[in-house]
């Protein structure tokens, strides 16, 4: 059988094409993904990466419930536009505790990677209360209702740290019984900002130095 012969049979007979189809994206698929499943930067978490504490994880939660990321991208890319404007881009040692990731590829609003000291905690408690009273020509949506609600009321959050340590997240025994307690006196919005606040953090200046 020439070439020319099997290329026609292969488009006459619908399974076999679509076999085909299946079997080249597989290959490419491959090919993109061996040389990273052993690569040991991608797990390996920086220098100043840390699990997220019982407050920021809770927050996390609520920025995930309330769609934030579908507006908010949180990654910034080696791009000379994007590191004049966000700072450093992300690494991806930085991103071992995420589960999901909020990488995020819409920028509605500007991407939030490096958001941590930016603002002050008050700047964003008036921000997600009344955005245009910050922000003038803002369009994000006011969220008045997460100063109205207690954090602990998000979810179990001692189930939550005890399954991300089964997966590999460093939680001690001591942080998940105090899980609970630490919550205590948060409104959602005390543990969004919380969140907010830490993003970006696990940047080092030192470990980029060493590159």
């Amino acid at each position: 059988m020439n070439g020319l012969t099997f290329h026609r049979k292969v488009e006459e007979n619908t399974g076999l094409l679509i076999f085909g189809i299946l079997f080249v994206s597989a290959i490419g698929g491959l090919v993109q993904l061996m040389p990273v499943l052993n690569q040991e930067s991608l797990e390996t978490a920086t220098a100043n990466t840390r699990p997220y504490s019982a407050v920021e994880l809770t927050g996390r939660d609520i920025y995930i419930r309330e769609g934030c990321s579908v507006c908010h991208s949180q990654q910034v890319r080696p791009l000379v536009a994007e590191l004049e404007r966000y700072g450093p881009y992300s690494r991806a040692g930085e991103f071992v505790y995420d589960r999901p990731f909020l990488w995020g590829s819409k920028r509605t609003g500007p991407d939030l990677h490096r958001l941590a000291g930016k603002y002050s905690d008050d700047w964003h408690r008036i921000h997600l209360l009344d955005p245009r009273a910050v922000v003038e020509n803002s369009i994000m949506p006011a969220y008045p209702w997460l100063a109205e609600r207690a954090a602990s009321e998000t979810g179990n959050i001692e189930a939550k740290m005890t399954a991300l340590r089964r997966l590999g997240h460093p939680y001690t025994d001591e942080e998940i019984a105090n899980a609970e307690s630490d919550l205590e006196g948060v409104m959602e919005i005390d543990a969004l900002i919380a969140y907010l606040q830490m993003l970006g953090t696990g940047y080092s200046a030192e470990e980029e130095s060493g590159e």
